[in-house]
C-alpha cells in the first residue's frame, strides 16, 4: 500500500504509473470509508455504554476520543524509514512548520469538540445523539462555502432545512426519551451541547481541507502520509487540552474508583476504555482520509448515512426506546442527504460533461 501516493496522480507521465496511482488512491479511499463507518457506528454506542453502565467522568470519555493516537506512529515510523532508505537526507516531518501549527490548533479545536459531544451524550441516548449529530452537515456546508468556497446549491439548501426541522422535531418531544436519572433540564444541556458539537465539528472539517490546500501551495505534494501525520499532530494536542482537564477534575484518581463500581465488572469496564479509544481513532483517521481522498462534504455525506445503522444498533445493544419522533426525525435527516447526494450528482455529472467539451474544442483548434 502506498502511502506516499500524492493527491493529484499527474496524466502523461507513462501509463503504468497513473493507472497504479489511481487503483491504490481508491483502494485508499475504500479503506477509510470503512474506518470511517465502523467509527461513526461504534463510537457512539461505545461512549454511550461507558456512560449507562456506571461510568460519570465526561473529561475521560473525552479523552478517549482522541487518545488512540500513538496507533498512528507505527505506520508514520514506516513511511519515515521508507523515505530515509530512498533519501538519507529525509526531513523527519513532511508537514511544514506552519501546518503543523494550524494542526495543534485544530487539535485544540478537537479537544473542545470531545468534551462538548461528551457532555451531551452522557445526557441523551445514542439515538437522540446521532440524529442530532448529524447536523453537522448543515453546518459544514456553512462553513465549506465561507472557507473553502465550497458551492451552495438548491439541493444542499433543501438538505440543511430537511436537517434542522428533524432537530427541531426532536426538540419539540422529550418526555419519553431522557435515560434513567436524567433530568429535563440536564436532557435539554446534552441537547444544546450535542448540536454545539455539531457546529464545532463542522467548522473542523473545512478547516482541514485549508490546512491540506496550504501544505501543497508550500510546494509539498500532500501524500496520505502527510495526512496521517497531520492527524496524530491534532490527536496528540486534543488529548493534551483533555488531560488538562482530566488533571483539573481530578479524573485520574478517579479511574480505579469507578472501575470497582461499574456495572459490567473492573475488567470490562477497562475493556470499554480501550475499544472507545480504538474506534473513535478509527472515526478521526477516516474521516481526514476520506476528506484528503475525495473532500469535505463526502465526510459528512458518510457520517449521516450510517446514521439508521446507528440507531438500529442502539435499539438491539443498548435497549433503547425508538419513538414515532425520531423516525420523523430520522425520516427528514435521510430525506435531506438524499437530496443532497443527488445534487452532488448531478454536478459531477454537469462538470464531467462540460470537462469533455473544453477538451474536444480545444482538441479541434
Amino acid at each position: 500500500m502506498d502511502v506516499e501516493a500524492p493527491k493529484d496522480v499527474g496524466h502523461g507521465h507513462g501509463q503504468a504509473a497513473p493507472v497504479r496511482g489511481r487503483a491504490a488512491r481508491w483502494l485508499l479511499a475504500a479503506i477509510n470509508c470503512g474506518m470511517l463507518a465502523v467509527g461513526t457506528t461504534g463510537g457512539p454506542l461505545i461512549s454511550r455504554l461507558y456512560f449507562s453502565k456506571g461510568g460519570h467522568r465526561q473529561w475521560l470519555s473525552a479523552w478517549l476520543e482522541s487518545g488512540g493516537w500513538p496507533l498512528l506512529l507505527p505506520p508514520l515510523a514506516a513511511s519515515y524509514l521508507g523515505r530515509r532508505a530512498r533519501d538519507r537526507g529525509a526531513a523527519l516531518f513532511l508537514t511544514s512548520p506552519r501546518v503543523l501549527l494550524a494542526g495543534a490548533g485544530l487539535g485544540v479545536l478537537t479537544g473542545a469538540d470531545d468534551f462538548i459531544y461528551a457532555s451531551g451524550l452522557a445526557y441523551l441516548p445514542v439515538s437522540t445523539s446521532a440524529i442530532l449529530t448529524s447536523t453537522h452537515l448543515a453546518f459544514t456546508v456553512f462553513f465549506a462555502c465561507l472557507i473553502v468556497r465550497q458551492r451552495l446549491t438548491a439541493a444542499t439548501l433543501n438538505a440543511v432545512a430537511l436537517l434542522t426541522i428533524g432537530a427541531v422535531v426532536l426538540g419539540l418531544h422529550t418526555s419519553n426519551d431522557r435515560p434513567a436519572g436524567v433530568t429535563n433540564g440536564k436532557y435539554w444541556m446534552g441537547f444544546f451541547l450535542t448540536l454545539g458539537a455539531a457546529a464545532l465539528y463542522g467548522l473542523i472539517l473545512p478547516l482541514v481541507e485549508l490546512a491540506y490546500k496550504h501544505a501543497a501551495g508550500g510546494g509539498r505534494a500532500v501524500t496520505y502520509a502527510l495526512v496521517v501525520e497531520m492527524q496524530l499532530v491534532m490527536g496528540f494536542f486534543a488529548t493534551a487540552f483533555c488531560t488538562v482537564g482530566m488533571i483539573v477534575d481530578k479524573d485520574f484518581q478517579a479511574i480505579p474508583r469507578e472501575a470497582k463500581q461499574y456495572e459490567l465488572g473492573e475488567t470490562r469496564y477497562y475493556t470499554v476504555l480501550v475499544f472507545n479509544a480504538i474506534l473513535w481513532q478509527f472515526f478521526f483517521v477516516g474521516a481526514i482520509g476520506v476528506i484528503f481522498y475525495v473532500h469535505t462534504l463526502l465526510a459528512g455525506i458518510i457520517i449521516a448515512v450510517f446514521i439508521p445503522i446507528t440507531e438500529v444498533l442502539s435499539v438491539v445493544f443498548l435497549h433503547e426506546k425508538f419513538s414515532s419522533e425520531k423516525g420523523v426525525a430520522l425520516v427528514l435527516s435521510l430525506w435531506g442527504l438524499a437530496s443532497y447526494s443527488y445534487g452532488e450528482y448531478t454536478d459531477a455529472k454537469a462538470n464531467k460533461r462540460a470537462a469533455s467539451q473544453a477538451e474536444a474544442s480545444l482538441v479541434l483548434v
